[in-house]
């Protein structure tokens, strides 16, 4: 088990720790709300992520390929969700203002995960490279560990995303260059739902 845990974690490294939705979502998050108030959204996808995951490796994946209508429904749904994401934090002023600007929330990470037809894509991909050589294991113990690395790589990196998001946002504490900065992150954003729509 620990040479496919290797395996793993290599095959999955770049995917984990590129940008990507997940990835800019907590940095920007991570740099205008601070790391502890990214954990519930963070909470919330990756136990989406572990049920996904799971559901895929159990069987889900033959319910997308059979309708690929479904598909499409998804990740155009994801690609408008992510570019609503990015238009809100575009047109946000500076980090430390109140106002009507909140966190994302449990929901709001869960939602970021099930509407990002990419990560349907990676997983399948997953199992369909790791889960012949674990199934030694027993299917329902296979699926169950990659699953749990998978999720677990994920939180890692969008931990080191968020906390980087953070980082940045200290050195734009001035009202001028914390709007700037939102510009900056909703714009990597609004690219990364176009890569989803049209990718």
């Amino acid at each position: 088990m620990f040479e496919l845990t290797a395996a793993l974690i290599v095959f999955l490294f770049p995917l984990a720790y590129s940008p990507g939705p997940g990835n800019m979502f907590f940095a920007a998050n991570g740099a205008r709300f601070g790391f502890a108030a990214t954990l519930p959204a963070s909470v919330g996808y990756h136990v989406a992520t572990l049920l996904v995951t799971l559901a895929i490796g159990f069987g889900f994946e033959t319910t997308l390929q059979r309708s690929p209508i479904l598909f499409q429904v998804i990740k155009w749904a994801g690609s408008a969700y992510v570019l609503y994401l990015a238009w809100k934090l575009f047109r946000a002023h500076a980090i430390d203002k109140v106002g009507e600007a909140r966190p994302a929330g449990m929901w709001g990470g869960a939602v970021l995960l099930l509407l990002n037809p990419k990560a349907y894509v990676i997983i399948a991909l997953m199992f369909s490279q790791f889960l012949e050589v674990a199934a030694s294991s027993g299917e329902v113990i296979a699926v169950g560990w990659i699953s749990s690395v998978f999720t677990l790589n994920n939180l890692v990196a969008f931990t080191v995303w968020t906390l980087v998001g953070g980082q940045i946002a200290g050195l734009f504490r001035d009202e001028a260059q914390a709007h700037l900065l939102n510009r900056v992150f909703g714009s990597v954003l609004a690219l990364v739902a176009l890569w989803m729509m049209f990718g």
